[in-house]
């Protein structure tokens, strides 16, 4: 029974384990790294096309957003995750396919006028994502579920967005059991919409993140509505429109509910009825799964609305913007307005587009409201960059650049250690993943001395033997040194299809004799056409 650390090992985005059980290839989470990565991840132990189930703890990008990669490459078993997350990831997986395909189109325009460059290919293509999705279980919160022989999993609602989770793994081997909990990413406490998050009880060894393990929340709870209008306020005093690059999934529901009750209580003089465009389709299709999801998700407050027939992410003049046209037109509207657009980083989307018609108007505001990851545009405008390029052309910073401090989807240091101090008895061992290097190293520090909890931050290679207790493989650091191979070229994808071919030989082991003989003949059919 091993447990491999393979992505978000002192980074932050790009989340994943693997855990070997029962004879079977776990994954947990499979996602997409973002910015500037400190670090090289360790292949996969095993072929893709081995892997028998993903466990996914949420839909965020960088904890999915490499599950079309995988079928892409030849994954065919199961990906559970829960009823909402499912729901989630049928649209964040075709939009981020999306994405990639665009990128890779723009680029390859701009690469005809070059001599000699290669063709650019996207990571992965809609077909890919589509193909994914199709191996998506949904499950019920807080259901214990047999997965195979000798493994059970829970999902517990974890309140770090619609449907997230952390997963328990009942693994039983040689007569010994183990209990694992990924605690996936926790949630901050009083957030609108969603619950807090829930605490698990029992575990023998914890893998939990530790995204803000370095930083305090205010302790005084920020007022965001009123602090939210003050700023659309002064803004549209000065003529401007206040653009808030916003994760389509999450941080967009939480700013309609309070942009609602910003115009429900006519905070905003002057400006009433002021213009609020949802510039996303990925957002507009989100917010209705947030309604089919609200019973089992919604806290008590935002519940006690909608049993008053109110929607609490919806209001007079909000305007959803789904296509191209629609989005173009935006920036040609006079009126001071309010734009919410993907992606919340500014690496990618509709968001770069409305950054490059308001960056250098010194009446706007950029509006920031979630993380940001290093290296990606959205930390460089709040670390007061001068200068940005966007398609190709330089653009002057002269917007007010601001954020809403404390306004996100994370516990800070004291929520995490709240969450971890939750078990009834210590875990035999904490694994700290999900932060920044130097953070990783400081909270596991943090929970050894000050809490007497055994921590350890590994690195990305790092196996555990989880029967024995002990390190077999200690990884050291391995700086990144060179730009990733594209994984979605022809050769790639038969190289997936040679790795799945010798997976679906490995399960027909002790099949009947006559089909294996066929199968043979088949494959040296095959091999006879194509051998040079």
């Amino acid at each position: 029974m091993k447990l491999i650390f393979i992505g978000a090992d002192h980074e932050v985005t790009g989340s994943c384990h693997y855990l070997n059980a029962c004879g079977k290839h776990i994954l947990v989470d499979y996602g997409m790294e973002q910015g500037v990565n400190a670090f090289e991840n360790c292949d996969l132990p095993v072929a893709e096309s081995m892997i028998d189930y993903v466990l996914l703890t949420h839909a965020h990008v960088d904890h999915s957003g490499m599950l079309p990669l995988l079928s892409a490459r030849g994954f065919r078993g199961q990906i559970l995750t829960t009823e909402a997350t499912a729901d989630l990831c049928s649209i964040m997986l075709r939009d981020c396919a999306h994405i990639q395909m665009q990128e890779a189109e723009w680029k390859n325009r701009k690469a005809k006028r070059s001599s000699g460059v290669e063709p650019h290919e996207p990571v992965y293509t809609m077909e890919d994502a589509e193909n994914a999705i199709k191996r998506i279980v949904p499950c019920p919160y807080d259901t214990k579920i047999d997965l195979c022989d000798g493994i059970q999993i829970r999902f517990t609602d974890v309140g770090h967005l619609l449907g997230s989770s952390s997963i328990e793994v009942w693994a039983t081997e040689e007569g010994q059991m183990r209990k694992i909990v990924f605690s996936g990413d926790i949630g901050n406490k009083n957030q609108p919409l969603i619950k807090d998050p829930a605490k698990t009880e029992e575990a023998d060894y914890v893998v939990m993140e530790s995204t803000y393990g370095d930083r305090l929340h205010p302790t005084d709870r920020p007022d965001y509505v009123r602090e939210l209008a003050r700023i659309l306020q002064e803004t549209f005093e000065r003529g401007g429109n206040v653009v808030i690059p916003s994760f389509a999934v999450g941080r967009t529901q939480e700013i309609l509910y309070f942009i609602r009750k910003i115009k429900e209580d006519k905070l905003v003089q002057g400006h009433g009825n002021f213009p609020v465009y949802v510039d996303s389709p990925l957002a507009v299709e989100a917010t209705g799964i947030f309604h089919k999801n609200e019973i089992s998700c919604f806290d008590e407050e935002a519940m006690s609305l909608v049993k008053q027939g109110i929607n609490p992410i919806a209001f007079p003049n909000l305007r959803l913007s789904i296509t191209s046209d629609e989005s173009k037109a935006i920036n040609f509207e006079n009126t001071p307005k309010v734009i919410i657009s993907a992606s919340g980083m500014c690496e990618a989307g509709r968001i770069r587009h409305h950054l490059k018609h308001n960056l250098w108007r010194p009446e706007c505001t950029i509006l920031f409201v979630g993380y940001q990851a290093v290296g990606t545009l959205g930390r460089m405008l709040i670390e007061g960059t001068d200068e940005v390029k966007l398609f190709g052309e330089p653009i002057e910073v002269r917007a007010q650049i601001k954020t809403m401090a404390g306004l996100s989807g994370h516990a800070d240091k004291d929520g995490l250690i709240e969450w971890v101090e939750g078990f009834k008895e210590k875990p035999r061992k904490v694994f700290v993943v999900h932060g920044e290097d130097s953070v990783c190293k400081a909270f596991a520090e943090c929970l050894q001395v000050e809490h007497g909890i055994k921590a350890y931050a590994p690195y990305s290679g790092t196996e555990f033997n989880l029967l024995s207790g002990k390190l077999e493989y200690e990884a050291a650091p391995i700086p990144v040194a060179k730009k990733a191979k594209t994984v979605s070229d022809v050769f790639t994808r038969l190289m997936a299809a040679g790795q799945r071919l010798l997976a679906v030989i490995r399960k027909n082991e002790g099949g009947a004799n006559k089909d294996l003989a066929k199968f043979a003949d088949q494959i040296n059919s095959l091999c006879d056409k194509w051998e040079p």
